[in-house]
């Protein structure tokens, strides 16, 4: 359970009257804590590893998992080495689950879920891979294979996108409150292309919601800084409001792992002055970034039909991103 403290200090002026002076006083007044209760929480964002063990070359053998709230990822880790629980930060509403692969493919995967209760504890506890089969709360509904899975970044350089293959460093951290739960990220000496930045990473959810609020600051400016959506063959939309403030790019259609697959809404909400062009290559549909070293925030959500009171159908799906669109650009954020 993690703690919010804070006080809040009120003047109390009293007007008494000693000697014809006016005498002020100021009282403390102490005000209950605001407190992150697991129980009745309605995000929650983790980070577990594994200790007690040992590195084998690239794979951690042995040991059980603890969480901590920060981490400098070990250079040994990498894909499939078993040290992070199921590989990366992961962070959730009372909607749905998302993980982010802590390694050289800095890809975002959803955990669809059947609940509204907070799940990401449990997953993985049982066996590392046990998330990909269906269990009470949910289970893993992306194959990114070699994409970006949903909403995270990468470089698009030659026709292909560049993950995080070469890296000086990398650290992470996790943080919860009662009304936010959010993932901090920062890559320092990510090379691509003959480039070399740093790139800070900020992905927070609030409750009742699908979306997640991705915020970016690159070090430098530089050409073809992404993010996407991985392809699966379904249906495929683009739009931009009247005003040319937001836009999204979107996916919807049979495109789980479930074992009969069935549908999943998939989409990434951008301001239209960020962006450089709307494109894709073999395995995703694209937002490329104007070089800046200026944040950059976008919003990308998942929306899978077997959710509780999920979105069952294509016309309720752009629908709903629609009245997310207008939000948008009638107050500028969601």
């Amino acid at each position: 359970m993690k703690t919010l403290k804070f006080t809040l200090v009120l003047l109390l002026i009293s007007f008494i009257s000693c000697k014809n002076q006016e005498k002020k006083e100021a009282v403390e007044v102490v005000i209950p804590e605001a407190v992150y209760n697991m129980e009745t929480a309605k995000t929650y964002a983790e980070l577990s590893i594994k200790e007690g063990g040992h590195w084998e070359g690239r794979e951690y053998i042995d040991g059980t998992f603890k969480n901590v709230t920060e981490l400098k990822v070990p250079a040994q880790h990498t894909d499939h080495s078993w040290f992070i629980r199921y590989e990366g930060p992961g962070w959730e509403s009372n909607k749905v689950a998302y993980r982010m692969y802590l390694d050289w493919r800095n890809c975002i995967d959803i955990f669809g879920k059947v609940t509204e209760d907070m799940i990401l504890s449990k997953v993985g506890q049982d066996g590392f891979d046990s998330y990909h089969e269906k269990s009470d709360w949910g289970m893993d509904i992306l194959k990114a294979g070699k994409g970006l899975g949903i909403g995270s970044i990468g470089r698009f350089s030659n026709n292909e996108v560049l993950h995080f293959k070469n890296v000086d460093s990398t650290f992470a951290k996790v943080e919860n409150t009662p009304d936010k739960s959010t993932v901090i990220v920062d890559y320092y000496g990510w090379n691509t292309a003959n480039d070399t930045i740093d790139l800070h990473q900020v992905l927070s959810i609030t409750p009742n919601v699908r979306y997640t609020k991705h915020s970016i600051t690159p070090s430098k400016k530089i050409e073809g800084i992404c993010t996407g959506i991985v392809k699966h063959g379904v249906n495929y939309f683009t739009k931009e409001s009247e005003n040319k403030q937001w836009g999204y790019i979107a996916t919807y259609g049979k495109q789980t792992l479930a074992k009969v697959p069935d549908n999943l809404g998939m989409a990434i909400f951008y301001k239209v002055e960020t962006v450089k062009e709307v494109t894709d290559w073999e395995h995703d549909h694209l937002l490329l970034f104007k070089p800046t070293t200026n944040e950059i925030s976008f919003y990308f959500l998942a929306a899978w039909e077997q959710e509780v009171k999920g979105i069952k159908t294509e016309v309720e799906f752009l629908s709903y991103l629609d009245k997310l669109l207008t939000e948008l650009n009638n107050n500028n954020k969601l």
